[in-house]
C-alpha cells in the first residue's frame, strides 16, 4: 500500500483526506499546534519549519508521496505576522518540494484562490496572479518557488470549501449552520464569490492531482455563488427560516485584510481529467441529513 504524507492533519483539509482515503493509502499525518488522533492515521508531532526534523521523518518514513495542506491560514495572522507565516507558507512548502524531488515522488501543493485579485474571474490556471493581501502573496510566491524546485509536483488552487470540522478547526458553513439553527443574526456579503466545494470533493481533487497532474491546477466547483446566496441554501436544507441572514456587501466594509470580491475558479481542466464533484445542493444535503 502507498504511503501517504499529509502535513496539516489537524486542519480542515488535512483532516478530511486523512478521514476519506485510509482504504487506498497507509497515511501519515503530521501535526503541530493542534495535537489529535485519527483512527487509521499515524500521527506525527512534527515542525514543519524545522528542516532537520523534516529530514528525518522522510527518512524515517520513506513516504511514496506528499499532499501539503499545513499552513499560515488565516490572512489577518499572515498580515500582521508575515515573517513568521512566511516560515511555514513559503519556506517549509519549498522544503518539502526539494524533499520529494530528491525521492523523485508526487508533491501536491494546496494553494489558494485568494492569489487573484478578484477583478477578472472566472480565473484560469495560467491567468496571472495579483493577490491583494500577504496571505496571497505568500501562496503566490511558493507556487512559484515550488514549480522552479521540482517539475512534477502539482499546485492545486482551493477555494472556498466546507464540510465537516476538524476537531480543532471550524469552517464558515459550521458557523453559518450553528447560527441558524440558534438564531442568530448572521450578516453576509452579496457581493462576495466563489466556487465552493466540500471536504470529501477537495479530496477526490488531491488524489487525483497525486496521480495524473503536475503544474497548476484549478480545484472549484462547478457553481459560482455568493456568500449570501450559500448562507440561504442551508437555512433551506436545514428548514430554518432566513429572516436572521443579513444581506450586506463587502465594499460597503472596512476590512481588516483586503478581501477579493470574485474569485470564480474555471476547473475545466480538473474536470477533464476527472474531477467530478456533486453540485452544492447535493453535497449539502449529504453532509446536513
Amino acid at each position: 500500500m502507498m504511503k501517504l504524507l499529509v502535513t496539516g492533519a489537524s486542519g480542515f483539509l488535512g483532516w478530511n483526506i486523512c478521514n476519506h482515503v485510509q482504504k487506498e493509502f497507509e497515511i501519515f499525518g503530521t501535526v503541530f499546534s493542534n495535537p489529535l488522533e485519527i483512527s487509521g492515521v499515524k500521527i506525527i508531532s512534527l515542525d514543519l519549519t524545522n528542516f532537520n526534523d523534516l529530514k528525518r521523518i522522510f527518512k524515517e518514513v520513506g513516504p511514496d508521496g506528499v499532499i501539503h495542506t499545513a499552513a499560515a491560514s488565516r490572512p489577518e495572522f499572515c498580515q500582521t505576522s508575515p515573517e513568521e507565516s512566511n516560515k511555514i507558507n513559503v519556506e517549509a512548502t519549498v522544503n518539502l518540494a526539494g524533499l520529494c524531488a530528491d525521492r523523485d515522488i508526487p508533491f501536491v501543493f494546496t494553494s489558494t484562490d485568494l492569489v487573484f485579485d478578484g477583478k477578472n474571474a472566472p480565473y484560469k490556471e495560467n491567468d496571472p496572479v495579483n493577490p491583494i493581501n500577504i496571505y496571497g502573496e505568500q501562496k503566490a510566491f511558493a507556487e512559484e518557488k515550488v514549480l522552479n524546485t521540482y517539475s512534477r509536483s502539482s499546485v492545486c488552487r482551493m477555494p472556498m470549501m466546507f464540510g465537516l470540522s476538524s476537531p480543532a478547526y471550524e469552517t464558515f458553513f459550521q458557523q453559518t449552520v450553528n447560527a441558524l439553527k440558534e438564531r442568530r443574526e448572521l450578516t453576509l456579503f452579496t457581493d462576495e464569490f466563489r466556487t465552493p466545494i466540500s471536504g470529501f470533493a477537495a479530496t477526490q481533487g488531491l488524489i487525483l492531482a497525486l496521480k495524473k497532474s503536475k503544474g497548476i491546477l484549478h480545484l472549484g466547483g462547478m457553481e459560482r455563488i455568493s456568500r449570501y446566496d450559500f448562507g440561504k441554501l442551508i437555512a433551506g436544507l436545514i428548514d430554518c427560516t432566513t429572516d436572521k441572514i443579513i444581506a450586506s456587501k463587502q465594499k460597503d466594509v472596512q476590512l481588516s485584510v483586503p478581501r477579493a470580491a470574485d474569485l470564480t475558479l474555471d476547473s475545466t481542466r480538473a474536470f477533464s481529467l476527472g474531477f467530478n464533484p456533486l453540485t452544492l445542493k447535493e453535497e449539502l444535503q449529504s453532509l446536513l441529513t
